[in-house]
């Protein structure tokens, strides 16, 4: 599923649960020692995931440690981006001749609780929701949208990105059938930012239970 909303320079690997036979190289045993067991297999996964991806790369099995601000550290020429959720696990990796950042996130199907809806969304975004069908949970999709936006920024800066930072509009396909369940969405950054991440585009999917966005930076 991932991979439809990803270009073709982007190799994705994901499964809907953990995956019992994934164990932590060297530099990954610390990050999960005092792990409990369902953290433990969403990080073992998670990692056995971005190795299949990079695999189809033809990069043997590599660690994937944590840096110190948590996000993975990839291997010299590579970026991606690893989610989790209940029900699924994936994680999208590309060339970085082809990609400066690659960004993906899962999210269960289900609106945001009021609380988080209100602190993550934009007084545009909560307007732009009002006048939409019911039936799609669109807060998570904007919830999800930013995470991936977070997950191209950040690698790029360096720096902190807030929910309410990024300016989210969603489209949905031209195809009736799948309107408000896929599409793309644009970002508008209000913080200030570097030329090359000015424009972020993705793609979002409401699918099996789960929504799926995707955003890239182009090298």
């Amino acid at each position: 599923m991932l991979g439809e909303l990803l270009p073709a320079a982007v190799r994705v690997a994901e499964r809907p649960d953990d995956d019992p036979a994934a164990v932590p190289l060297a530099e990954e045993v610390e990050v999960v020692a005092r792990a409990g067991a369902g953290r433990r297999g969403e990080f073992l996964t998670g990692r056995a995931c971005a190795r299949r991806a990079l695999a189809r790369f033809g990069v043997p099995p590599v660690a994937i440690p944590r840096g110190p601000d948590r996000a993975p550290r990839w291997p010299a020429g590579f970026v991606g981006s690893i989610t989790h959720c209940r029900g699924y696990r994936g994680a999208a990796v590309a060339r970085r001749a082809d990609l400066l950042a690659v960004g993906v996130d899962a999210e269960p199907h289900r609106p945001l609780p009021p609380r988080v809806a209100e602190r993550i969304l934009l007084p545009a975004e909560r307007r732009w929701l009002r006048g939409q069908p019911p039936g799609s949970a669109l807060d998570t999709v904007f919830f999800s949208a930013k995470e991936s936006v977070y997950k191209v920024w950040h690698p790029v800066t360096g720096r902190w990105l807030g929910f309410r930072d990024a300016l989210v509009r969603l489209d949905a396909a031209d195809d009736s059938a799948l309107a408000g369940v896929a599409g793309t969405f644009s970002v508008e950054l209000l913080v200030p930012a570097p030329d090359c991440l000015r424009g972020i585009a993705g793609r979002f999917r409401v699918a099996d239970g789960l929504v799926l966005t995707a955003a890239t930076v182009p090298a």
